[in-house]
């Protein structure tokens, strides 16, 4: 995924300090090494195809813990179902789901996790840090948004009332979150983003005030826009724009902005998305699993704008599979417009260094080049599943999920062998259905926990 596309049929990469010294043709030479690498691992990955690791652009870790329900309804039910379960959630139901989470995200080959969280119940104790601790023990490199909503249902808003906050009270948590845990530096593992819900759910106040604090601290912008046709409407009839209209008049457009979904964009909101480099996280799995449609992403690419792929939350993508992601995008892509609509390569290029370049990360991640991070997927392509595949890169895309034989985060190990090696995974496993069931008990929702044993 470097500029030029180069793949090497047989090559290999060197790693050295959590980054990648060398990338080549053929086998390596363990000879041409100097004297003091005696020590060094060498990984013989005959039978597999090595790619970056693959970039995540937006998730809900919490939704892990209320996967399953909802499942035959339209965005807007689904979320009015799960508003007053997740109005129940607390740092230790949100320190288990984003451990269980990101385990299962690695295991798929992800290497940088984006995560949207914006509900913060008022005695729910430090759910942010809690999955900040979460992803930092299974060993991704993450960007945590500090979200937020403003506007309950007394107001005219979708949530609740009881799971908004001030708009006071969202700018000094969000900013102490930037300060407190933000790295900006090139060898981050974790950065801040800003990133209020949606626009039915937050005020005018609230982006525009948003816009100002992530820009003074310099971090991104992140929310949901343009995922449903009621959406559209909505914003058509209450604020007399689109939904780009409407961002850019609350200077919620630029090169630090990516948008969520983006499924319902015209030929102008097209033309602004690309004009200023504002970007979007593609989620087809989620977008099909609620009946939301199919994101243009052909168009988008044509219009220059910057493209990731995200599994979204957990409680609308059971699968929370990045590698499916982008064999959902590429089907989709020519479902809707046709054969020659997406290549497996750009699909592949979507979930790295299109989702690198989304995340304002691309000078680190995202390609296997020298000098950047060694976040690195090696997957194993000669099991019966993809046996005799002409096209590895094909089968890697189109074929069904391969066993990881190795999965690298800053040169570290964090799946080895198809096996999570930072976390037990029955004990992550064991911590998420405990968590699930008493979340789902606080709801009084325990026929579902019934069902299910």
């Amino acid at each position: 995924m470097d500029p030029a596309r180069t793949e090497h049929a047989v090559g290999h990469v060197v790693v050295e300090g959590g980054r990648i010294a060398s990338v080549g043709e053929g086998r390596y030479a363990a000879s041409a090494a100097s004297g003091d690498r005696g020590e060094a691992r060498i990984v013989d990955a005959t039978g597999c195809v090595a790619t970056p690791g693959l970039v995540n652009t937006h998730h809900h870790l919490y939704q892990w813990a209320t996967r399953g329900l909802a499942v035959d309804a339209t965005l807007f039910g689904w979320l009015t179902e799960l508003y007053p379960v997740w109005g129940g959630i607390d740092e230790d139901v949100v320190g288990a789901a984003a451990a269980a989470g990101a385990g299962w995200l690695a295991r798929t080959g992800c290497t940088t996790l984006m995560d949207h969280h914006y509900v913060f119940p008022a005695d729910g104790g430090d759910v942010l840090g809690a999955e900040i601790d979460a992803v930092g023990g299974v060993g991704l490199r993450f960007l945590a948004t500090r979200g937020s909503m403003d506007l309950g249902q007394s107001s005219g808003g979708l949530p609740p009332d009881h799971v908004v906050e001030h708009l006071d009270a969202i700018l000094v948590a969000t900013a102490e979150a930037i300060d407190t845990h933000h790295d900006a530096s090139d060898d981050s593992m974790l950065r801040i983003g800003v990133a209020p819900c949606s626009p039915f759910s937050v005020t005018r106040d609230l982006l525009e005030h948003a816009a100002i604090l992530a820009r003074d601290k310099g971090v991104r912008l992140h929310t949901h826009l343009a995922e449903t046709v009621d959406e559209l409407d909505d914003c058509r009839e209450r604020l007399g724009m689109t939904p780009v209209e409407f961002m850019e008049s609350v200077g919620w457009v630029g090169p630090d902005v990516w948008f969520a979904h983006g499924i319902h964009f015209d030929d102008a909101s097209l033309a602004v998305l690309g004009a200023t480099g504002t970007g979007v996280a593609h989620c087809p799995s989620s977008n099909a699993r609620l009946g939301a449609g199919i994101c243009g992403t052909r168009d988008l690419v044509d219009a220059g704008v910057p493209v990731g792929l995200g599994v979204d939350g957990a409680a609308s993508n059971e699968a929370t599979s990045l590698i499916e992601e982008a064999r959902h995008a590429l089907l989709f892509a020519r479902a809707k417009g046709g054969p020659t609509a997406m290549g497996v390569r750009d699909a592949l290029a979507l979930a790295t260094i299109g989702g690198a370049r989304v995340l304002g990360w691309d000078d680190q991640i995202g390609s296997l080049e020298p000098g950047k991070q060694a976040d690195i997927a090696v997957w194993r392509m000669d099991t019966l599943a993809h046996a005799g595949l002409a096209d590895p890169v094909a089968g890697l895309v189109l074929g069904d999920r391969p066993p990881l034989e190795l999965l690298l985060v800053a040169g570290r190990p964090v799946v080895e062998g198809d096996r999570l090696v930072t976390r037990d995974e029955a004990e992550l496993a064991r911590a998420a259905m405990t968590a699930s069931s008493a979340l789902l008990e606080r709801a009084g929702r325990g026929r579902y926990i019934a069902a299910t044993h």
